[in-house]
Formats: structure tokens, sequence, C-alpha cells
């Protein structure tokens, strides 16, 4: 989408909310959230399809959305994918190839609203509830999360400490979600009101509030050895979101690139990886 066009489209979806906010805050709230939650691509694309059908596992059921599992068959313990934003399953093909010839038993799975999977929205509560039922079926020893789903496995480590994982990787994951929220109240204009109204709408609906997503906080509880690889020139999420998460997660590692972009897409980083767990 043209820039121009994007960011007029986001001003005028920010005056709408704030206006709306005037006669409704929690409405106006409820509203701005839901576009905040709502994928503009992820979908499986055409060239996408021949190496996700291959793979195809069964789907299962999570708050009455049927989401689309992939298995790849292997005797070493299991290692389960969670992909970012607007992404599916196909982000991971050439990390699969690796753990593949390392002989892992790989799950992964499309999130709500992305690849197969059902549904028009995802948000880090509904991707951390997601991930706890795919765990409790699948029990992987180890998780990997690039970007959202790099956050959405943080917040399920924190919530839900006594589970199977034993080794995590934390790929481009943002730090805040305050700093998410910032940004999305500077794109569209928001107002204060529809702000504060989001913040509630959290609370009523999930039992958090936007200051209460930190990854840094998280990770003070988290036992299990952790590997972050951010990229210092990545323009999507700061780099600065892994040191402060790697600064208070005791039993975790750093890797720094640069020039990989928020992607990570590098040979070398999905060997890195796989020694990790290999280790």
């Amino acid at each position: 989408m043209n820039k121009i066009l994007y960011h007029t489209l986001a001003l005028s979806y920010g005056t709408y909310f704030n206006t709306l906010a005037i006669l409704s805050p929690r409405h106006a709230a409820k509203k701005a959230y839901q576009l905040f939650s709502t994928p503009r691509k992820g979908r499986v694309l055409p060239h996408q399809a021949p190496f996700l059908n291959k793979a195809k596992g069964k789907t299962i059921c999570v708050n009455g959305l049927d989401l689309q599992t992939y298995h790849w068959p292997g005797s070493l313990p299991t290692v389960l994918l969670m992909h970012g934003w607007e992404s599916n399953v196909y982000r991971w093909r050439h990390l699969i190839a690796i753990l593949q010839e390392k002989n892992f038993n790989i799950i992964a799975f499309d999130a709500p609203g992305h690849g197969y999977s059902k549904g028009n929205m995802l948000n880090l509560a509904t991707y951390s509830d997601s991930a706890r039922q795919i765990v409790q079926h699948y029990q992987p020893q180890y998780i990997i999360g690039h970007s959202m789903g790099g956050l959405a496995t943080l917040h399920h480590q924190y919530q839900h400490p006594e589970t199977s994982t034993k080794k995590i990787v934390s790929l481009g994951a943002p730090a805040e979600l305050s700093e998410l929220m910032d940004h999305y109240q500077r794109l569209l204009r928001l107002n204060k009101t529809v702000l504060r109204g989001i913040d509630q709408h959290l609370f009523q609906h999930h039992r958090f509030r936007i200051k209460d997503i930190s990854t840094p906080t998280f990770a003070k509880s988290i036992a299990v050895p952790g590997l972050i690889i951010h990229d210092k020139e990545d323009t999507i999420t700061p780099f600065s979101a892994s040191e402060r998460l790697h600064r208070n997660w005791k039993s975790s590692q750093l890797i720094a690139t640069t020039g990989l972009g928020h992607s990570l897409h590098k040979e070398d980083v999905n060997k890195q990886i796989a020694a990790f767990l290999s280790a």
C-alpha cells in the first residue's frame, strides 16, 4: 500500500475513534483494539501451499477456532515453532530443514487469523492461550518464537512455568506492549480517552493492563535457558528490546546480528538455534 494512502487511512480511523469516544469511550476503545488486532496479511499464498500441505497435521480447536498444526516427525525431543504477526508457518521452512537434519520432532501451527487457521483477529491474549493448549497437547521441550510469537512464548512461560518446556528461543521479540500501543496511538493520533479505554478493555476481558505486558519483567521469573537473537538494524522491533530482556533473564544468551533485519533469515542463525537446542 502506498505510504501516503496508508497514513491517510490510519488518520481517518483515528479521527473516527476519537469522535466515537465522545459518545461512547467503551465502544470506541473496543473498535480501536479490534483494528489493532486485525492482520492485513499472513494467509497462505500459492507458492507457500505445497510446502505446508505436505506437513498438515490435525486441527486443534482453541476458543471456538480451528487452528492448523503441522508435523515433521523425528526421534529427538519436540520443538514447537511460533511465527510472528502477519506471517505463517512457511516462514520457518529453512529452520525446519536444519532441524530435520538433526532429527528433531517438529510441531508448528498457524496463529488465529493466519495461514490455514480460522479467525480474523490475533492479539497477545489469544496467541498465549493458543500456545497453552498446543503445549498441553504436544508437550514440546523446546519453543522457538519469532516477533509476536516470541512475545507470546515468553508470556505463556511466565503464566505457566510448570510445563514441559526446557529451552526457549526468542527471535526479534518486542519488549513492552506499551511501546506497541504508543506507536499505534501516534500512527492514528488517538486521544487519551481512547487509549485509556483500550487499557480498560484489556483488563475487563483479559485481566491485564497495557503496562503489565513486559518481557523484561517476565524474564525475572523464567528459569529455563534461553537464546535471544536480534538484529541491530531491525526497523520493526528495536534491538534494545532484547537487550532489556537479556539483562533480566539470568539463564539467557544474546546473539546480535547486523544486516538481517527483522526476519533474521540466515543459515548461520538457524544453525546457532539448532546448536543451542542440541547442547
